[in-house]
This record gives structure tokens, sequence and C-alpha cells, in this order.
């Protein structure tokens, strides 16, 4: 029995880990073993390559050292977690993934997206999610609720400027209209139980076996 690879993607306060934690306890009614792990990290060398990235100190990480931090953390986050649960059957739920990489490095940075496609392929061995959940909402709302979110951590690309954030965002549209078979799009500005409902709509929709006891 082959697994399920479901991604989590968005911009910054778009709420996925709040969405990915509460669609949970559905998914786990299921026939499946459940894995939740996120990028960067997810394994204690990818959770140390991860510090180094998002530490709001690191300032002098000019955009392709922090693609290639990214893309090595994923390499060894997807052999040490993601493969081996794939290969047992489980469900996989990862808060970003590829996709990330070309928003924020690509559209944000500037980064050639060839580039990053080329590296995400060649770190991943050319896996993608089966499915990829993307969770939209306006800049100006997602940096609202990053800075004014009671659990939430401010990292170094929190504290970029609101032209980054909307060139991410604007990115992410590009990419799910280029990727209608694998995304789908939820309206993030609705409030986190509306928008775990959708999510579990869709993933139901789409993985109907999984549900079948």
């Amino acid at each position: 029995m082959n697994g399920i690879f479901i991604s989590l993607e968005g911009p910054d306060g778009a709420g996925k880990t709040t969405v990915l934690k509460n669609i949970l306890p559905t998914l786990e009614e299921g026939n499946r073993n459940i894995i939740t792990t996120r990028e960067p990290g997810g394994s204690r060398i990818a959770e140390e390559i991860r510090e180094i990235i998002l530490a709001p100190e690191n300032t002098a990480i000019d955009g392709k050292t922090e693609l290639l931090l990214y893309i090595a953390a994923r390499r060894q986050h997807l052999n040490e977690k993601v493969k081996p649960a794939l290969a047992q059957g489980d469900i996989v739920l990862v808060d970003r993934f590829i996709d990330s990489s070309v928003a924020y490095q690509g559209y944000g940075r500037g980064i050639d997206v060839e580039s990053v496609d080329w590296l995400n392929n060649f770190a991943t061995d050319g896996l993608k999610p089966d499915l990829t959940l993307y969770l939209d909402v306006d800049t100006e709302t997602g940096l609202k609720r990053v800075m004014t979110g009671a659990n939430r951590e401010i990292n170094r690309l929190d504290l970029e400027k609101e032209e980054m954030h909307q060139k991410v965002r604007q990115g992410y549209l590009k990419i799910a209209a280029e990727n209608p078979d694998r995304f789908v799009t939820i309206d993030a500005s609705k409030s986190i139980d509306e928008v775990t409902q959708a999510a579990i709509d869709v993933i139901k929709e789409r993985f109907p076996d999984n549900f079948t006891k």
C-alpha cells in the first residue's frame, strides 16, 4: 500500500500550522497511520539547519545561501522521515515543502525559478505531494496575524519587508494556477473552523478510500 503525501502551503499568517493540528482528529478516524512534520525541520539535523535559517540575527544570509540551506534540510528530512513513512503506507502531512522554496526564494528573492525547481528535483528525486492545500490570505492580513499571534515565533523571514511578502503570495498564486491537479486553494481569510472544515472536505473527497473501514 502506497502512502499519501499531503503538503500545506501558504504565506506567513495563513494558519497552516493550526489547520494541520486541527484536521488531525478527523484524519485519525481513517484507516492509516498519520505522520505530521514540518519544513525546514522534521528531523534532528534538519531542525538544526532550521535554527540557522530562521534566526533573526542571521541577516548576513543571502538569497542563494538561504535556498541551499532549505534544500539541504529538505533532503535530510525526506530521507529520515518522509520516505520511510510513505513506504510503509502512512499519510504524511507536512507544513511546507517544495513550493515554499519556489514562492519564497524564487518569486520572493528573485532567484531563477527554473534553478529552484532543479534543486528541488535534485533534493527530492522528483517526489511531489499527492495533494497540496494552499491556504491563501492577503499580505496585510497575514502579517497582522503574525505580529499579533500570542504563541507564534517571529523569525527572520517574518521580518522581511511587506514587498517581499507580496511577491511570495503572487508567486504562490502562480504556482497554484500552474498545478491545478495537485493544488487546491482555500480562502484562509475565513475563520479557523471554516478553513479547517474546508481542508477536511478536500482530503475526504480526494482520498475517500482512507475513510472506508
